[in-house]
């Protein structure tokens, strides 16, 4: 079985960014405080969590984006500030105004963004403390971009990056982007965090409008346990003196790199889900419109019994089509097929002969579990990416506060 692939080798960082990640003491030793400089006001968008109880960084951010004047990012991992009342929004309030007061702006021009343990307040004075330190350390190597990862991690056991060049109009110009979640991840995000960062240049309407279309077609098309956090966000740094996007060709050139730049870095957190030892991709087909076939890509991949069987290399594919089944979607079951890593189950609403003996050493070889499923001749498609349920997740999750 492979490991799950990470691209941290590939690194291209874009231009007009400066990185700094360090610990101060909000974890017991590792990096838990990250700053990613603008060096000049830049663009920000952001998609943030569903989740009616939400942390104060995500009503901040909300606040402030889309924006034109963005100065910086600070990070804290270890603490969600979630459910902190009032003080955790003068405290959220205070980070930014501290790394204002250092670099010389306004405090909405600085985002922020915490993960951790909801319901604990921060510990101020290690907090500002640190935003000194981190600002004084701040660089644009590949080594301070991959500290300003380590910050953000949690439960993460590996650092999730991606980074594409692309050359639209005849210029040249970089997407990078990091990410952390493991676990709490549910449809529309969960605790996940990311950061994707181009020295293209948009104006903050058409980096708001991309970035949603890109996280809609990534983030959240991902699950581990289908917990929707209260800490979730996406954001887009667009550096102000990169090279500017104003075409409509060179604007949806742009969106599909940023599409596929999130993606990769979406597929990485369910490959990360916390004890997980397979990543379940779900293709659905042939359904009226897509919204359908999204719907039955989320039901599947949120089912625990389809979780458990892939865990168990077990190929029940009458999980999966039950799982279909109840998903709310009209579809005949007559003109329903199943594929499981390429291996035909069930075709035209009929189980087939297969040997199960094969399709479950196909499972266990591969980290990659490939659901393929045809309920129709319609347009409509989805795509769906979450992590098996093991025994692991059951014990992280239970020792994670104790």
């Amino acid at each position: 079985m492979t490991d799950p692939t990470h691209e941290t080798d590939e690194l291209q960082l874009p231009f007009g960014f400066q990185f700094s990640g360090i610990h101060c003491g909000l974890k017991e030793s590792a990096n838990d405080l990250s700053v990613i400089l603008c060096d000049a006001p830049s663009t920000a968008a952001g998609v943030y969590t569903q989740n009616l109880v939400r942390a104060a960084s995500i009503d901040w951010n909300r606040n402030i984006t889309p924006t034109p004047s963005i100065r910086a990012l600070v990070i804290n991992s270890g603490n969600a500030n979630a459910c902190t009342g009032d003080q955790g929004v003068r405290d959220n309030a205070e980070m930014a105004a501290t790394v204002a007061k250092t670099i010389g702006c306004e405090p909405e021009q600085i985002a922020t963004l915490s993960t951790g343990i909801i319901g604990h307040p921060l510990p101020m004075d290690r907090i500002t403390s640190g935003i000194q330190t981190a600002l004084a350390e701040a660089g644009s190597e590949r080594q301070d971009f991959l500290n300003a990862v380590d910050g953000m991690m949690t439960t993460d056991r590996f650092r999730k990056t991606h980074s594409q060049s692309l050359t639209i109009g005849g210029s040249h110009g970089v997407i990078t982007g990091m990410a952390k979640g493991a676990g709490m991840i549910g449809p529309n995000m969960a605790t996940m965090l990311a950061v994707v960062m181009t020295d293209w240049y948009l104006p903050p309407k058409v980096a708001d409008r991309v970035l949603k279309k890109a996280v809609d077609a990534s983030f959240n098309c991902i699950s581990v346990e289908g917990h929707t956090s209260t800490n979730d966000a996406v954001l887009l740094l667009s550096s102000s003196g990169g090279r500017p996007i104003h075409q409509t060709e060179q604007i949806q050139a742009f969106e599909a790199a940023l599409t596929d730049s999130c993606i990769a870095l979406a597929r990485q957190i369910p490959s990360d889900g916390e004890g997980a030892s397979h990543l379940i991709e779900i293709h659905v087909r042939g359904t009226q419109e897509n919204r359908e076939a999204d719907r039955i890509a989320r039901t599947v991949a949120n089912s625990a019994l389809v979780k458990t069987a892939i865990t168990g290399t077990d190929p029940n594919w009458g999980r999966i089509i039950s799982a279909a089944g109840y998903a709310g979607v009209d579809f005949n079951i007559e003109t329903t097929s199943l594929q499981l890593n390429g291996h035909g189950l069930f075709e035209a609403g009929q189980p087939i002969p297969f040997d199960a003996t094969v399709v479950s050493d196909a499972l266990s070889s591969s980290f990659t579990s490939l659901i393929e499923l045809q309920v129709g001749s319609g347009p409509g498609q989805a795509t769906h990416w979450t992590s098996d349920l093991t025994v692991d997740y059951v014990r992280l999750n239970s020792e994670y506060t104790t």
